[in-house]
């Protein structure tokens, strides 16, 4: 019972500061299959094998059997006496067993890479969108890396000892067309990016500090439970790392099917603490626990057997996870060679420190070899484990089959991969858990509720791809302009920092912009956006500016570059808007731009101010109040009718929201949304005109947060 308490309760927490939140359509969740795009001339070498029976075609990827069929993909590492990778195998040169039948290879290929840009070939491209993120993790030639920060469980000079080396491998074994993703216990999984700028996975290494038995809370959802006892709070974090890791694995499961790697930098997991480190209060260390400093009092062996077998359960959600999605394991111990666990002062006995140490260390064995990866652990060379992890990532051989023995039984289904070829080593996972009835059942539901229209899902990825600008965040209006032209607004915000890196991405004090047109003679605009002396009005207020310039309908470039505090440009970014032309003889909408106000008074100041300066922020708070202007056009003298209406993330109507019309000619429409009524989640304003000429709508997403 002791340990279901805690669970629940750190799943609650993790749940409402959006820990576990799922990424967006046609991420993590994804199992479609992914057709491979074709080798470029060296960038890798993709071979393609049949199984027997193909007559010459070639087969599809299939879904994971998770998606409810039967198929397994198997990547395998075949390496010679040497070490060297084996390259010139056929699928008639493997053997695979399931629970000891033999199973029929469906698919096979190759995959070598070197991560490298060769001379004459073009440069890769900078990940700035989710597109860019998808299509590029989907290349044979691109391997990618996951870096698991888990300071909950690194003590703090373990932490400043590992960055070196970690930050060495990425300068070293890391190559420009790989792509790389760093991740801590708190950081929303939404806000994980696959990334080619070396430099800021750096600045992430940089930041990295331990905590491990440091319970001084942090953050709000820390303060919650900083009066809970240490064993509570001990089992809290190892919950809330976990579930992240495992959010991580199926994240990157969602990219692409070959191999991908995540390096878990962890000292291990325990689910229960020595008597000198069980404070009553986390947050007061010592304070109320008579054996602190007692190095005579020992643990309980017999309590100590049943808190391990809690942790493996645990963790084999996360290698589970981790299978299902393709996904290794490399768990690097940043301790090197360790003689204890717990500091002298602690005064934790040489016996209970002895087999605490072991015990951490096998959880690291045991996520790495389920997962066909490396342990890193009792060892003071890192940088040769982490090439290792390179080297698995640059040649393998994907496997697929349909499973001869259909079932739903929950079990696990042990996998062996042979090959005839004497003198060749072996590596491959060691198989995976079937579903349960329960669980196809209902996998099957969701896999026949329908889905949410592409408008609707297109809108909501805004959400994200706003939440991960690196150092600002922006907004671009249409409206209708002068002599057939449009009238275009651009605003911009200096980014938050991102929660649990210790990154500050506010250090952005202007933006300079370039926007032109294909057939423009100059630019539309060209300088320093200006910068509104009171820096904006409303709760959401941050330093930024708005422009507005006149353009001509069809294709327009934004280049703009981000400078700090001494004008040097710190980031620089490229963006392509579609100008619409609002001239036309039919119903149309201008962009609803979106304005945020924290009480009364804030909202009435922004009632009363004809440009304030627009959020481009898509997430609030309950305890905030928005205001929405548009404008709406009609090809007569009679106006569109105007409504608005709440949706779900489903695009699902749930309520409608009082439209306030114009008093006078070139007014906006207004909307007034109080978010007090709102449960956490994601929705969509949307606002629709209509007419003789048919209808126009606009989607507002937003996430709302408690």
């Amino acid at each position: 019972m002791f340990h279901a308490f805690p669970t629940r309760l750190a799943l609650s927490l993790a749940t409402a500061l959006g820990l576990l939140t799922a990424a967006p359509a046609g991420k993590a969740t994804r199992q479609e299959p992914q057709q491979p795009p074709p080798s470029q001339a060296g960038q890798g070498q993709t071979q393609q094998g049949q199984a027997e029976g193909a007559q010459g075609q070639a087969q599809p990827q299939q879904p994971t059997f998770r998606a409810g069929v039967n198929f397994v993909r198997v990547d395998v590492i075949v390496t010679g006496r040497d070490g060297e990778p084996v390259e010139n195998l056929t699928p008639a040169d493997f053997e695979v067993t399931e629970d000891g039948q033999p199973q029929q290879i469906e698919t096979f290929r190759f995959v070598s890479v070197s991560g490298f840009t060769r001379p004459g070939e073009e440069p890769p491209r900078q990940i700035r969108t989710d597109f860019d993120e998808e299509a590029e993790a989907s290349k044979d030639d691109v391997r990618l890396f996951a870096i698991f920060l888990d300071d909950y469980h690194v003590r703090r000079g373990a932490s400043m000892s590992v960055r070196k080396p970690l930050i060495q491998f990425l300068q070293t074994q890391v190559g420009d067309r790989d792509m790389v993703g760093v991740m801590y216990p708190l950081t929303p999984i939404s806000a994980v990016r696959m990334t080619r700028n070396r430099q800021e996975v750096i600045s992430a290494i940089e930041a990295f500090e331990g905590r491990k038995y440091d319970y001084r809370p942090r953050n709000e959802m820390e303060d919650k439970y900083a009066m809970y006892p240490a064993a509570v709070v001990e089992r809290i974090r190892n919950q809330v790392s976990m579930s992240a890791l495992q959010a991580l694995v199926m994240r990157l499961g969602g990219l692409r099917e070959g191999r991908k790697a995540v390096i878990l930098v962890s000292e291990g997991y325990s689910n229960i603490l020595p008597p000198q480190l069980r404070d009553p209060i986390a947050a007061f260390p010592g304070l109320g626990n008579p054996n602190r400093g007692n190095a005579g009092v020992g643990s309980d062996e017999r309590a100590d057997f049943f808190a391990n077998m809690d942790i493996y359960r645990e963790l084999r959600e996360v290698f589970d996870a981790a299978n299902r999605s393709n996904t290794t394991i490399y768990a690097l111990d940043p301790r090197g060679l360790a003689p204890f666990e717990f500091d002298i002062n602690e005064g934790v006995n040489f016996k209970d420190d002895k087999r605490y140490l072991d015990s951490t260390m096998d959880t690291l064995r045991t996520l790495a070899e389920e997962t066909d990866g490396r342990a890193i652990v009792s060892r003071n060379d890192l940088e040769r484990g982490l090439r290792q992890v390179v080297r698995d990532s640059s040649a393998y051989y994907l496997i697929g089959y349909n499973s001869s023995q259909p079932r739903a039984d929950g079990k696990f289904h042990e996998i062996k991969v042979k090959v005839k070829r004497p003198g060749v080593q072996v590596r491959a996972r060691k198989g995976y858990w079937a579903l349960t009835e329960e669980e196809m059942e209902l996998s099957a539901v969701n896999r026949a509720r329908p889905s949410a229209p592409s408008e609707v899902t297109k809108a909501l990825g805004t959400i994200e791809s706003g939440r991960r600008s690196r150092l600002v965040r922006t907004w671009v209006g249409t409206s209708r302009g002068e002599n057939g032209m449009t009238r275009v607004t651009f605003s911009w915000e200096a980014a938050p920092a991102v929660p649990g890196t210790g990154q500050d991405r506010s250090q952005a004090a202007a933006v300079q912009l370039l926007a032109a047109g294909p057939g423009a003679s100059r630019p539309y605009f060209r300088g320093r956006v200006p910068d509104p002396a009171a820096g904006g009005t409303g709760s959401g207020a941050a330093r930024g500016g708005q422009v507005s310039f006149d353009a001509e309908p069809g294709a327009l470039q934004l280049r703009l570059s981000v400078e700090g505090p001494a004008s040097q440009v710190i980031d620089t970014d490229l963006q392509d808007v579609k100008v619409p032309d609002l001239t036309r003889p039919e119903v149309a909408l201008s962009t609803p731009a979106v304005f945020r106000a924290a009480n009364a008074r804030e909202f009435r100041t922004l009632v009363d101010d004809p440009a304030p300066l627009p959020t481009a922020s898509r997430e609030f708070r309950r305890t905030e109040r928005l205001l929405v202007r548009f404008e709406a056009y009609g090809p007569g003298e009679q106006p569109p009718e105007v409504t608005a209406r709440i949706l779900n993330r489903a695009g699902q109507g749930m309520s409608d929201v009082p439209v306030k019309v114009p008093e006078s000619p070139g007014a906006p429409y207004q909307l007034d949304l109080p978010l007090a009524g709102f449960p956490a989640g994601e929705y969509l304003i949307e606002v629709k005109a209509k007419g003789d000429e048919g209808e126009a709508t606009e989607l507002v997403p937003m996430r709302v947060t408690g």
